[in-house]
């Protein structure tokens, strides 16, 4: 495998229409989430019967360049693959918007 170019030097370099991707990354259904655990037995604790299954997860934004809204998604699934999210034991998703 060849050398590969740091994300930042390449989100940088890149010229094209601005893109902002919002990019969810969420615990795997099938696994524990124990932070959303601890939060939904604190709410019960509250009061707040209600509530019910409680999942906590991480929202991320990036503003970047590309040539078009295909290669904005794959830029973005590449970064989400490659760095924001664990395939173990997260999922994510995205949206792209132009601006």
């Amino acid at each position: 495998m060849g050398a590969s170019i740091p994300m930042y030097i390449f989100l940088s370099t890149f010229a094209g229409m601005k893109y902002t991707a919002h990019i969810n990354v969420m615990p795997l259904k099938e696994l524990l989430d124990p932070q959303g655990k601890a939060v939904s037995n604190s709410l019960h604790n509250l009061g707040l019967t209600g509530v019910g299954d409680v999942r906590i997860g991480k929202r991320i934004t990036l503003h970047l360049e590309a040539a078009n809204t295909e290669a904005a998604e794959n830029m973005t699934r590449e970064a989400c693959k490659k760095l924001l999210a664990n395939p173990v034991m997260e999922a994510f998703d995205f949206t792209i918007t132009e601006g």
